[in-house]
């Protein structure tokens, strides 16, 4: 970081940009977003409209005022620019006091085919780093379709280890759900001390702790963490395995698995630390070892523990339970649904999106050859 302030020759902070449609949220956004924010001083995010997005890729999943919700709420974002234009200029840049745009390495482009980078890369004020590999809006939109499908929908059953598979009551998750089968995210410990904040909590802390699925992060979530978070000072976030979540909600869920949840739920700016595994109901062991104050959830539903118990009994009988009202009815079946009532137009979105990069890569490759070409006839020559 120090090295590429050098290189601005900036005195002031250094300011970063970027921009893009944020849709559907996920680790792989907080962690392009992580990366970039370690290249300067001051992150500056740029987010796409619907109409920008449904004219250049389709329609998106989310709204844009939830997508800007999601993004103000990534712990490594300093500001939120709403409306920016999907094509990036120096103008923009200068508009907001950028030094340079920061993307990942995949291929963004317009409806026409344009690369939305080109203008910046040729005025060398573009900077580029790794994506995460495993997760995209247009994979996790593909796991949901899934859904749609009666040969997929798995629902809950023992599987046989021997097989290959965990068993939907007791195995831990693996890096590839048994139920979505289709994650590729590969799990490391660098990545979970990346994303973590890193400190434990006060003797003066008043610790909340939550628990659930957080499957496919989104605004419901968020309203309801940022809820659990004003009643005290670390707020603790507890996340089931798979297992435990296919055994409470059935079908394929969860569509992320265990280690996927985990970071889109670190990167919140209102979480403090996280319980890999957190066992179902709430005990007096739990909430000793976490010295936890109060233990919260939200309005919906809550399904017994295996033994038909209320997972949240021990915290209720020493009135240290409270149930929060986020105002926010969103859930993940919700966005589910959202995605099978418009399968097909999704469905076009992805393969219009795949058949545009490839012809990208494939007018790349062909460049590229012509050239070696050329070298080897001026060297016959």
């Amino acid at each position: 970081m120090q090295e590429e302030k050098k290189l601005n020759g900036h005195a002031k902070p250094v300011r970063v940009w970027c921009d893009g449609c944020y849709d559907m949220v996920h680790f792989g956004h907080a962690n392009s977003l992580r990366q970039a924010k370690a290249l300067g001083d001051y992150l500056v995010v740029g987010i796409h409209t619907d109409e920008e997005i449904s004219k250049h890729k389709g329609p998106p999943v989310f709204n844009e005022q939830e997508r800007y919700k999601m993004v103000r709420a990534i712990k490594w974002v300093d500001e939120v620019v709403e409306g920016a234009p999907y094509v990036t200029s120096l103008e923009t840049l200068d508009k907001h006091g950028c030094d340079f745009c920061v993307h990942g390495d995949d291929i963004t482009m317009t409806a026409d085919g344009v690369d939305t980078y080109h203008k910046v890369k040729t005025a060398n004020r573009y900077r580029e780093v790794q994506r995460t590999a495993g997760v995209s809006t247009t994979d996790l939109v593909g796991r949901m379709l899934l859904l749609t499908r009666n040969h997929f929908r798995q629902g809950q059953y023992e599987y046989s280890v021997d097989s290959g598979h965990s068993s939907s009551m007791g195995q831990d998750s693996s890096a590839r759900s048994p139920w979505t089968g289709c994650s590729q995210f590969l799990p490391t410990t660098r990545k979970l001390i990346q994303f973590s904040d890193g400190r434990s909590p006060l003797p003066t802390d008043r610790v909340v702790y939550v628990a659930g699925a957080f499957d496919l992060f989104h605004v419901g979530h968020l309203d309801f963490l940022e809820k659990a978070r004003e009643l005290g000072d670390f707020l603790i976030v507890g996340l089931h395995t798979d297992p435990v979540v296919n055994r409470y909600k059935g079908s394929n869920y969860p569509i992320m698995n265990l280690h996927e949840r985990v970071l889109s739920v670190l990167a919140c700016r209102y979480v403090s630390e996280v319980v890999i595994g957190a066992p179902y109901s709430v005990t007096k062991d739990l909430m000793d070892h976490f010295k936890v104050h109060i233990v919260a959830h939200g309005s919906t539903p809550v399904a017994p523990d295996e033994d038909g118990r209320d997972p949240f009994l021990y915290p209720k009988e020493i009135g240290k339970f409270v149930t929060l009202d986020s105002g926010n009815s969103m859930t993940t079946e919700k966005i589910v649904e959202r995605i099978i009532r418009n399968r097909l137009e999704y469905e076009a979105r992805n393969v219009k999106k795949e058949k545009k990069e490839m012809d990208l890569i494939n007018a790349m490759e062909a460049q590229k050859n012509n050239s070696c070409k050329g070298d080897v006839l001026k060297i016959s020559a």
